[in-house]
C-alpha cells in the first residue's frame, strides 16, 4: 500500500429538505386545513480515527465527498426523512486543517475519536406550521439551508513516543528490527528508507512503547535535496528524539560531519523541535578498530558541543541496545508520573507540539513555494529556446 501522508480534499454536507405546502382534500370536509410537512435535516460530515488505517491514500483520488441531502416535506403532515450522514475514516494521528482560514479544525490522536467537521442544512417548515386563528389557510413556507463546504487539508503524522532521526544508512532500520518486531527493508548496501515505519517495543508484560523510523535526510533537504524535510514532520509528536550516528560510514564523510548535518537540518526546518529532549546513540562500533572508537565517539560529541545522554551501541548485534530501550521506558515512564501530578505539564507539551506543527507548515509551504518557482524559471527558459540558433549547416559532397 502506498504511502500517502497529506492530501487536499473538500467535503459538503447535506442540504435540509424544504417544507411542503399541501392542504386536506378529504371526501365530506370541504374546508380542509394546511397538511404540509417539514423538511428532513441535511447529513453532517464526520471524521474518525480508526485503527485499521495507516495511510490517507483513500483520499489520494477521491477528492470531493459530500452528505445526504434531506428529504422535502410532504403532505397529511409528512417530515421528510433525515439526510444519512457521512463517517470518514482516517488514520489515528491525522490533523484536519480549513484550507481557507488556516485553522487547525481536529486532532484526532485517539482510537475511535469522532468529530463533526461540517454541519447540515436545517430543514424547511411547511405551511403546517404557519397556521393560526387568523391564518386558517398559509401558502408559507421556508426552504432548506444549505449544509457546510469546507475545503481540508488531511495531515498525517504517526503516533509514536519515540522518534529516530539521521542521514540514510545509519542503521534506524537495523535499530528497529533489533528492538520490536517491525521489519523493515535493511541490506548490505547503501539505501534509505521511503516510507516511515513503527515498532512497538515490549519491555515487560505490561510495559512497551512505540518507535517511529523515518527516512533519512541528507544535507540540503530543507532546500529540497532528497526526500526532503516533508517526513520530519512526522517528529512532531515524539517524546524522544534518538539522533543516530553513523560511526562507520561507507562514504568520505566523517560521523562528526554527518551529525552536524542532521542536526543543522533539524533546526532548519523547526527550531522548536531541535530543542525538544534528544539523546545520541553512536550505532555501528564493531565495524570500527578498538583503538579508534574513543577518539570518534569524543569527535562526534565535540563537533555538536554536546551536553546531553550519549549511547555506545551497535544494532545488528543487538550489542548495547538492550541497556538503552531500559533507559527509554523509564524516561516515558517518569514522564507519565510527573504527569500525575502536575497535569499542566501536558498543556506545556500540547503548546509545543502546536508550535512544531506551525513551523513545520511554514517550512513546508515555503520549500513548495520555492520549487514551483524554480519550476515556472525553468519553464520560461525553455520558451526562450530558439532552434534556429543551434542549427548546423551541412555541406553534401559526392565522393
Amino acid at each position: 500500500m502506498k504511502f500517502v501522508d497529506e492530501v487536499m480534499i473538500t467535503v459538503e454536507a447535506g442540504k435540509g429538505g424544504n417544507g411542503c405546502m399541501s392542504f386536506r382534500r378529504e371526501k365530506y370536509i370541504p374546508k380542509g386545513g394546511p397538511d404540509g410537512g417539514d423538511g428532513g435535516d441535511g447529513g453532517s460530515i464526520y471524521f474518525e480515527a480508526s485503527e485499521s488505517l495507516n495511510t490517507l491514500v483513500d483520499y489520494r483520488f477521491t477528492r470531493r465527498f459530500k452528505a445526504e441531502n434531506g428529504q422535502n416535506g410532504m403532505g397529511r403532515d409528512c417530515t421528510g426523512a433525515k439526510g444519512e450522514d457521512l463517517v470518514l475514516e482516517v488514520p489515528v494521528g491525522t490533523t484536519i486543517i480549513d484550507t481557507d482560514t488556516d485553522e487547525v479544525l481536529i486532532d484526532l490522536t485517539e482510537i475511535g475519536q469522532r468529530e463533526k467537521i461540517a454541519q447540515g442544512g436545517f430543514h424547511g417548515l411547511g405551511n403546517t406550521r404557519f397556521k393560526s386563528s387568523v391564518n386558517r389557510a398559509p401558502r408559507q413556507t421556508t426552504k432548506g439551508s444549505l449544509g457546510e463546504t469546507r475545503n481540508l487539508k488531511l495531515e498525517l503524522k504517526v503516533l509514536a513516543d519515540v522518534g529516530l532521526l539521521g542521514l540514510p544508512n545509519a542503521g534506524k532500520s537495523t535499530f528497529i528490527r533489533a528492538v520490536s518486531a517491525a521489519k523493515p527493508k535493511v541490506a548490505n548496501y547503501p539505501f534509505t528508507t521511503l516510507v516511515p515505519n513503527l515498532g512497538v517495543v515490549r519491555t515487560e508484560k505490561h510495559r512497551s512503547f512505540v518507535i517511529a523510523d523515518i527516512p533519512g535526510i541528507i544535507e540540503g533537504a530543507a532546500e529540497g535535496a532528497g526526500l526532503g524535510i516533508r517526513f520530519l514532520k512526522h517528529l512532531a509528536r515524539n517524546r524522544l528524539l534518538l539522533h543516530i550516528v553513523d560511526m562507520a560510514p561507507w562514504d568520505e564523510v566523517t560521523p562528526a560531519e554527518a551529525a552536524s548535518v542532521a542536526v543543522s537540518e533539524l533546526e532548519k526546518f523547526s527550531g522548536t523541535l531541535s530543542e525538544q529532549p534528544r539523546w545520541l546513540v553512536l550505532n555501528k562500533l564493531d565495524m570500527v578498530p578498538e583503538e579508534e572508537r574513543e577518539e570518534r565517539c569524543q569527535s562526534v560529541i565535540d563537533a555538536l558541543n554536546w551536553e546531553g545522554p550519549v549511547y555506545r551501541i551497535s544494532a545488528i548485534s543487538s550489542d548495547g541496545t538492550g541497556a538503552l530501550v531500559k533507559e527509554i521506558q523509564t524516561f516515558l515512564d517518569d514522564r507519565i508520573y510527573a504527569i500525575e501530578e502536575d497535569p499542566s505539564i501536558l498543556e506545556q507539551e500540547h503548546a509545543i507540539r502546536e508550535q512544531i506543527d506551525v513551523e513545520a507548515r511554514a517550512r513546508i509551504e515555503e520549500l513548495r513555494l520555492s520549487r514551483r518557482n524554480n519550476a515556472k524559471a525553468a519553464d520560461e527558459l525553455d520558451d526562450d529556446f530558439d532552434d534556429d540558433d543551434y542549427d548546423v549547416e551541412v555541406e553534401w559532397v559526392r565522393e
